[in-house]
């Protein structure tokens, strides 16, 4: 977060005193503080009249520890404006347009974060400037989709469901054919048996031949737009700085299938409603062409779904590779001795290296569950934050999610959901042996560091969104923090409509029978007080 200039200080603080004198705030205050007002905005006024300025060239010479003397100073200067006339008339110089012209600001609709803080405490305090800041938060109702060239390559990703089949060829024959484009699809969508006629039917079930019948129009058109597909496999390929360009048909596993292909930056993705829940799928197949069209033009709204990069520290591999380097006559550099004593999280689940970055890590837009696997003893895991121990957790496991996981596994175990624009950071237990164990949300800049304890009867296990699952032992340790890589998932409508609507649609969110309202005269009457009865006639005679 950068801190402001003295003249920046002293502009804002100008504005702030229009922004009073236009829209005219009331105070509430003593009357001296009544009378201090007034006369400071008399004397406001008076200045402005006299600091009609039209700025001409910046001026850099302009150096004061003063926001007010600053000011003064810069409405001074001859060099670098010029003074209008004190008798020309009001031009709207206090309209709302103006304003937020000269301010450099204009009104945030649907924002999830406050503007940010003004910078200066008082007449001595203000933020010290940081250069190497963790993360900046960027309001998300400017977030916004915009192509700097025309997208070329899309990447087409369905479920495994016949029922896809039909949606799945109708988009990909009008994205070649009509949108010209290059389309990119697994390699896997050849060898589905409903797309292929060469292999022998004799062979296969009785229901397989029927369905295998009925898509018979799809698999023609397919097949006359295979050899203009390209094919990748997972694993192998390397889909970085290929993709312009997402669309997923299916559930939410498919956008989670996208996340895990995409290791860095992610390409912007739409998602179509074709599986069973659908939370975050906001897109529906029946008028695609629309939709996608007005993607592609660039009028469409973004939601950043913020991931979480884990890595694993193995005790083991880090005691090998130490005395390794003591035997050896050769000295490794200080910063590849540090990647050495991180173990590709997927090495020991057999993965491939595209599920990995450069740093060894791997990133989930759901969670990183802990959990005790087929032990019958309780989990034991220590957690750090920022290097400083917090708590232990004793209980069944762990979850660590986004924002975007907080309405998956982390809402079945108690955690509350979050919306995926908060920078935030959960922390869920799964069952714990302590009543007084609740959820919490930590601040997304922060790295958690998560370990076995050391008496702890027995191991963990790991898994990352579901996948990659492998053992954590003693010694070994977690390290999860938020990931500079977010997901940017197209909106239908906006962040909040699309959210809420998932909320409603997709997990029935506080729904129930609607309270009856209360008849006051029934209710009254069917009291068995008499009193009541006679108050509410004394009542009707003073109405009268």
């Amino acid at each position: 977060m950068t801190c402001l200039s003295d003249i920046d200080l002293a502009t804002l603080h100008q504005h702030r005193l229009e922004e009073r004198f236009s829209y005219k705030l009331a105070w509430s205050g003593t009357g001296h503080q009544q009378v201090q007002y007034n006369d400071l905005l008399m004397r406001h006024n008076a200045s402005l009249k006299r600091q009609r300025i039209i700025p001409n060239k910046p001026s850099a010479s302009i150096q004061s520890t003063n926001p007010v003397q600053a000011s003064e100073s810069l409405a001074s200067s001859p060099d670098s404006q010029q003074v209008k006339s004190e008798d020309e008339p009001d031009d709207g110089y206090f309209d709302s347009t103006t304003r937020r012209r000269r301010s450099g600001t204009w009104p945030r609709t649907r924002s999830l974060n406050a503007p940010s803080p003004f910078q200066q405490f008082g007449p001595c305090g203000r933020i010290m400037k940081n250069s190497a800041m963790v993360m900046q938060i960027q309001d998300p109702a400017s977030q916004r989709l915009t192509w700097y060239k025309p997208p070329l390559t899309v990447l087409v990703i369905k479920k495994k469901d016949s029922k896809v089949l039909f949606p799945f060829v109708q988009l990909v024959e009008w994205l070649v054919q009509e949108k010209h484009m290059v389309v990119w699809v697994e390699s896997a969508v050849l060898e589905d048996k409903l797309l292929r006629d060469d292999f022998k039917l004799d062979q296969e079930s009785a229901r397989f031949r029927q369905v295998h019948g009925e898509y018979a129009g799809v698999r023609e058109r397919f097949l006359a737009l295979r050899e203009k597909l390209v094919t990748f496999k997972d694993g192998r390929d390397d889909l970085t700085d290929r993709i312009d360009f997402i669309v997923c048909l299916g559930g939410d596993g498919t956008l989670l299938y996208a996340s895990q292909l995409f290791q860095q930056s992610v390409p912007p993705v739409m998602a179509f409603y074709l599986g069973s829940l659908g939370f975050l799928t906001p897109f529906q197949c029946e008028n695609f062409q629309d939709q996608v069209t007005n993607v592609l033009e660039g009028h469409a709204a973004l939601t950043l779904r913020s991931r979480l990069r884990c890595s694993i520290h193995r005790k083991g591999e880090r005691r090998k590779e130490s005395l390794q380097a003591a035997g050896s006559s050769n000295l490794l550099k200080p910063s590849l001795q540090r990647q050495l004593n991180y173990v590709e999280v997927n090495h020991s689940a057999g993965s491939n290296n595209n599920n990995c970055n450069a740093n060894n890590s791997i990133l989930v837009l759901n969670e990183v569950v802990i959990n005790r696997g087929p032990s019958p003893y309780l989990s034991n895991i220590d957690i750090f934050l920022d290097g400083k121990y917090i708590t232990s957790v004793q209980g069944d496991g762990l979850i660590v999610s986004t924002p975007t996981g907080s309405t998956a596994y982390a809402a079945a175990a108690g955690a509350s959901m979050i919306h995926p624009s908060v920078p935030a950071i959960l922390v869920t237990p799964i069952c714990p042996h302590s009543l007084s164990f609740r959820p919490i949300v930590v601040p997304a800049g922060v790295e958690l560091k998560i370990s076995i304890s050391p008496d702890s009867r027995n191991t963990s296990r790991v898994s990352f969104d579901g996948r990659n699952d492998q053992e954590l032992n003693h010694g070994d340790s977690l390290r999860v923090t938020t990931s500079i890589y977010p997901v940017p998932s197209i909106c239908s409508q906006d962040q909040i409509s699309d959210w809420f609507d998932s909320l409603a649609e997709g997990l029935h969110w506080n729904v129930r029978k609607r309270q009856k309202c209360l008849d006051e005269l029934s209710d009254l009457t069917s009291s068995v007080s008499d009193d009541t009865l006679d108050e509410f006639d004394n009542l009707k005679i003073y109405d009268a």
